[in-house]
């Protein structure tokens, strides 16, 4: 396909994707030309990644570089390559510790009893262990007695949903597809699990306050 086409199937504009071939980004074109090159599809699941990276993973285009070259090197080793894709993994070389902005290992210190409590397997560079530390200090500076303990439902909950999840990219044979995937369901599917919270809560609470009527917003 010329350049005009994968724009067209891709939603990115023509400057945009000479930018990015110009980046490094996406990777040249069958020369046909002086000034024409051919695309084929792996260009277009490559330019839907670099789009899922840069504007639902907000990372900035040498970040998105880095994880892309990552990615490909990885391309065999899935654990590791979706460990890039969910941003647990840093693409940089070298041991994850060494990761500029990473929180050093033992920071969070309630995630790590609640990983154990779960028997987990998880990086000590995921982000998420210091989100938890965050979150349950923020409670209890406000008055909520909340710890790891009382998270362990909501582990549990979680569990099955990455089972779910890992489950649904299974059906993926490409590797950079499957990534592509992980971004997306990762970081575009949040907002809807939350918002399914909040209607099991209203359902719960009719339920046991309701009178069996559902209240209006």
């Amino acid at each position: 396909m010329r350049i005009s086409e994968l724009s067209r199937l891709s939603g990115v504009p023509n400057a945009t994707i000479k930018y990015y071939l110009r980046e490094g980004l996406l990777p040249p074109g069958r020369s046909t030309a002086a000034t024409q090159a051919e695309y084929d599809e792996a260009h277009l699941r490559r330019l839907r990644l670099i789009r899922a990276l840069t504007g639902v993973r907000g990372l900035s285009v040498a970040s998105a570089r880095s994880v892309l070259d990552a990615m490909t090197e990885h391309r065999t080793d899935l654990h590791q390559l979706l460990g890039i894709a969910f941003g647990i993994r840093p693409p940089e070389s070298g041991t994850p510790d060494a990761a500029e902005g990473r929180p050093p290992a033992g920071s969070a210190p309630e995630a790590a009893a609640l990983v154990d409590a779960m028997g987990w397997s998880v990086s000590e560079q995921n982000p998420a262990r210091q989100a938890v530390d965050e979150t349950l200090r923020t409670l209890r500076s406000l008055g909520i007695a909340y710890d790891w303990e009382t998270l362990l439902p909501y582990a549990e909950l979680a569990e099955r949903t990455a089972r779910h999840d890992l489950d649904h990219l299974e059906t993926v044979t490409d590797p950079l597809e499957k990534a592509e995937r992980a971004v997306l369901l990762t970081f575009l599917l949040e907002p809807a699990l939350m918002a399914l919270r909040r209607l099991a809560q209203e359902n719960e609470s009719t339920a046991r306050h309701g009178g069996g009527e559902h209240t209006q917003a």
